[in-house]
């Protein structure tokens, strides 16, 4: 089998995983407070990335590092898993999963402006009609379609989606520069989070039921461990990454149908539409870069 076919398949897991994560967020907090679910998912996501380091004698890499970068990951480890995930956790206990899913979505574009004062980047007009759109959709998303009176359903929950958006937004800025091998870092992260959630995890200490470790477990391994190897390696592998990027975009719609199936909410046109808008608006921004690469 070619390596360009390897990658589809790659690509196609992590679709399918990811999709699946806001169905899996939802049934696990149903179990678990907050801090469990962070806690139980971050030590899987952790242990799976260590495992993958292992079986790719890459292990030594991580002796390789100085002080100064164990210090970095654990700043990027307090932004993402500990602070992201607590965030977007609150949220999907606030918005139904079709309304919280596709919220987190706007990184893309968030990236583009934060970029703009932190990398020096110039706003171009793709920038302003990229914005634009995504904002529309978080309109028709937050509203549910309901442009008359402009009522939010949830404004609290609706601001966590957008406030983790932004986290992941910053987080990705710091990954820019960042040259070490990227399952050493999601390693270094992850097991950091672990740590910056343990206290909180103590203080509010229980015996946990099998139902939320289980969806714990799943969330660990296929919203933070696995499903980022997959992903890595789709892109390490395929010949024309854009062909394999793009892919990531289909996301918000198959988790519709996992929502549909498996939490019972009836998905709405407004949630369709709103996250239509937001993959446009990402699109159009990185129009450019997909036509070069």
């Amino acid at each position: 089998m070619s390596k360009n076919k390897i990658a589809y398949i790659y690509a196609g897991l992590s679709v399918f995983f990811w999709a699946t994560v806001p169905t899996a967020f939802k049934i696990s907090l149903n179990y678990l407070s907050i801090v469990e679910l962070l806690f139980y998912s971050s030590v899987v996501s952790a242990v799976s990335l260590f495992i993958i380091l292992l079986v790719q004698k890459k292990l030594s890499l991580l002796k390789e590092l100085k002080r100064n970068d164990y210090l970095f990951s654990g700043l990027l480890g307090f932004i993402n898993p500990f602070v992201y995930y607590l965030i977007l956790f609150k949220s999907y206990s606030l918005l139904p999963a079709q309304q919280a899913q596709p919220l987190n979505l706007v990184w893309g574009i968030l990236l583009v402006v934060i970029s703009i004062p932190i990398l020096k980047q110039s706003l171009r007009l793709a920038d302003i009609i990229g914005l634009f759109v995504c904002f529309l959709g978080v309109v028709v998303i937050s509203t549910k379609g309901d442009f008359a009176v402009l009522r939010i359903s949830s404004p609290l929950g609706v601001g966590l989606a957008l406030a983790s958006s932004f986290l992941w937004a910053i987080y990705w800025i710091l990954n820019v520069k960042d040259t070490r091998d990227p399952i050493v870092r999601l390693f270094l992260n992850f097991a950091a989070g672990a740590i910056f959630i343990f206290p909180l995890f103590l203080i509010n200490f229980r015996v946990s039921p099998w139902q939320g470790i289980t969806g714990a477990v799943y969330v660990g391994l296929f919203e933070m461990g696995l499903t980022f190897f997959f992903w890595i390696s789709a892109l390490k592998l395929t010949q024309r990454t854009v062909n394999v990027a793009i892919l990531i975009y289909l996301v918000p719609f198959l988790s519709f149908v996992f929502i549909n199936i498996f939490l019972g909410e009836r998905i709405l046109v407004s949630s369709v539409i709103g996250a239509l808008l937001i993959v446009v608006g990402t699109l159009i921004n990185k129009y450019r870069e997909f036509r070069s690469s």
